[in-house]
């Protein structure tokens, strides 16, 4: 018995845990500073923590109704109907959805380079193809319609992500606009704004009011402090949300964690605190790191250090865990979450020494 070919499927790599760096370097996991995969450096909020407590002993329970509550808290929010609210395992989950929505065989779709490495490998489980448009160092990773635009040739789905891992770069509203204009009217743009909330740009759900091509990812893993609780969701135009019935995995998401994002939605001063720590440390990396660094709206700084595997390496020595950018196909770059203000001056200094 053999399974399918998967040779040419990419592989998604996950930065690697304090307790496995502190184990390889003989240190205690405490001493571990990690600021490789873009996390919450201040955790969840307090409500989020003590709603699981409240609820632990309703695990014996299908999340029914938790589900349909955290939906309909989402769905206030961002003022839409509750159906328009795709609840999913974090945000490649809602991948997923779209893809199972969208995607017959051998369907395209078109993704940003460097990006997610899950949009194409959701394309390929789904028998699609994928498509690629660059984001170019020398353009300092600026996005632009007319670059997207210049790679489209009909394509099924087309990934925008802004504010963009791993360049910290975003696209206004005014060139998604452009870009829903100039394509097919069955080629769906979806705007993965899993970072949204570090962001002062609007969301492209504001565009739900004039089409239908648009779709939103979000997630609960960053500003939310909830990475492990794995809870995301899509936002669709009206019109064809009924899908959602037909693609969704049931209860993708769990009874703890409905309750933790619920929670965690309605603390608005964990999130504000949040934000605002993020934008000092990615100010302070850009001020005080002597190396080239780009913009960021996200809660990450991108630093260009000539030879990532090296210095990450370096770094890893001294307890300091950083991503290694060259999965990115950007060898000579490193990205540094926003940590705390102890971590980031640590971090900063270490590798202030490295580049000296």
């Amino acid at each position: 018995m053999e399974p399918r070919d998967l040779s040419k499927n990419k592989k998604y790599t996950p930065g690697r845990g304090g307790l496995n760096v502190a184990k390889e370097m003989g240190l205690e996991v405490s001493d571990v500073i990690n600021l490789a995969s873009n996390e919450n450096p201040i955790g969840p909020s307090d409500c989020a923590v003590e709603a699981i407590k409240i609820e632990v002993k309703s695990v014996s329970r299908y999340p029914k109704n938790a589900h349909g509550e955290l939906v309909k808290s989402i769905a206030k929010k961002w003022k839409l109907k509750d159906e328009q609210v795709w609840l999913s395992n974090g945000g490649d989950g809602a991948i997923d959805y779209i893809s199972r929505a969208m995607l017959k065989p051998k369907d395209s779709i078109l993704v940003p380079n460097p990006g997610f490495a899950y949009y194409g490998m959701s394309a390929i489980f789904h028998h699609g193809y994928v498509n690629e448009y660059n984001i170019l160092k020398e353009d300092d990773f600026k996005f632009s319609s007319k670059n997207i635009l210049d790679k489209y040739d009909g394509q099924r789905i087309i990934y925008l992500t802004s504010p963009h891992n791993p360049t910290g770069g975003e696209i206004s509203i005014e060139e998604i606009e452009i870009i829903a204009d100039e394509t097919d009217e069955n080629s769906l743009i979806v705007v993965d704004e899993a970072y949204g909330e570090y962001s002062k740009e609007r969301s492209a759900v504001e565009l739900f009011k004039d089409r239908n091509n648009v779709a939103i990812i979000r997630t609960f893993s960053k500003a939310y402090g909830l990475a492990g609780c794995r809870v995301g969701y899509a936002m669709v135009p009206e019109e064809w949300s009924w899908c959602y019935a037909h693609v969704n995995t049931p209860f993708a998401v769990g009874e703890l964690s409905c309750h933790a994002a619920m929670a965690a939605l309605g603390d608005l001063n964990h999130t504000e605190k949040t934000v605002e720590l993020a934008m000092w440390a990615r100010n302070y990396m850009r001020e005080n790191i002597k190396s080239k660094t780009w913009e960021s709206q996200g809660n990450f700084v991108l630093v260009e250090v000539g030879n990532a595997t090296k210095v990450s390496t370096h770094l890893k020595s001294k307890g300091i865990i950083v991503r290694d950018c060259t999965s990115f196909g950007i060898p000579d770059c490193i990205r540094i979450t926003c940590g705390t203000e102890e971590q980031t001056r640590k971090v900063v200094e270490e590798l202030n020494d490295i580049i000296k």
